[in-house]
């Protein structure tokens, strides 16, 4: 069986699109990666200097061309966008890279209407909605990174916190990617037990010690981005390799469940809007929203986090 060549297109060559495009080639994804900026030598130069890896990667073809190069993309990934100056504030930011995507994303889905998009660009939650009401994409063909770089730096805080290895952990975040996550605590399982319970009768924490500990373990992954960015000035390899993960559980197909942006429409009490929650995602995109019932003081606090996001999406004006 001859398996079918997967062309991915990577739109933005910045220190996240580039590095996305680096980590495909390495992993051996796709066949074929086309890479387009506005800033066109830098586009050149990053396939060019990508492409010289050859001789120790997976064979692919990676090049770099205009929007109209995307013909026939099975996925196409967003990375472009200005990032938060000093002194800016996140809704100030959000309205510029709103202005960008809205300035071209109708003639980049002319080129490659039956892609899936992948939405990395700041904010995502607003982004991947503006991708899907501006261009009329179905919600499942139109996915967001969302919670998923969260998720996976909570799921290295546990592990380090409890003493084992990443994989024996299973975490994840919710609602916006950033500052204005929440962590459902009953979803976390450590080696197959509930975390509160493996850190009481495991490690021996005291119940009064616990939600200190636990808190700690979420202001510390909330603010992981943020000590990156000030000690080299941009994040860009955990994002890449999040990105990475998604993308082969699309080309896999293999009913992943991620927490990933996608449109919610009623679940969780949010309507028009999109934000992290579990997705089972495959070869169609997002294939189902898989709804969990949180304990009451988790629900509180997610309604809450969903309605300051709602706030956001007014202020924005997307809606209209």
């Amino acid at each position: 069986m001859v398996q079918k060549k997967r062309k991915i297109a990577v739109l933005g060559t910045g220190n996240v699109g580039a590095t996305i495009a680096y980590a495909l080639t390495l992993q051996g994804v796709c066949s074929e990666i086309v890479l387009v900026d506005i800033n066109k030598e830098k586009a050149e130069g990053e396939a060019l200097d990508i492409s010289q890896c050859a001789a120790a990667a997976p064979s692919v073809k990676i090049w770099s061309g205009e929007y109209s190069d995307i013909v026939g993309s099975d996925i196409v990934v967003i990375t472009f966008g200005v990032g938060r100056k000093p002194g800016q504030t996140r809704l100030d930011l959000a309205g510029i890279n709103v202005g960008i995507l809205k300035g071209v994303i109708k003639e980049i889905v002319h080129y490659a209407p039956e892609a899936l998009y992948v939405v990395v660009s700041n904010p995502v939650d607003v982004l991947t909605y503006v991708v899907m009401k501006d261009t009329g994409l179905p919600a499942n063909q139109v996915i967001g990174t969302g919670t998923l770089l969260d998720s996976n730096r909570l799921t290295q805080a546990v592990a380090e916190y409890c003493g084992v290895d990443s994989s024996n952990i299973n975490a994840f975040v919710f609602g916006e990617h950033g500052d204005a996550c929440m962590v459902p605590w009953s979803l976390c399982t450590v080696c197959g037990m509930p975390l509160k319970e493996y850190c009481k009768k495991v490690m021996g924490v005291s119940e009064e010690d616990l939600e200190t500990e636990l808190n700690n373990i979420y202001t510390g992954m909330v603010a992981a981005g943020a000590k990156v960015i000030k000690a080299k000035g941009a994040t860009f390899y955990a994002i890449a390799a999040s990105t990475v993960q998604l993308i082969k559980a699309l080309v896999a197909n293999t009913d992943t469940v991620l927490p990933l942006a996608t449109l919610l429409n009623g679940e969780y009490g949010a309507k028009d809007l999109c934000t992290g929650v579990l997705c089972k995602v495959g070869g169609s995109g997002v294939k189902e929203i898989v709804k969990v019932e949180l304990p009451e003081d988790e629900q509180k606090l997610f309604s809450e986090k969903l309605q300051s996001l709602d706030n956001t999406f007014e202020a924005l004006g997307v809606r209209k």
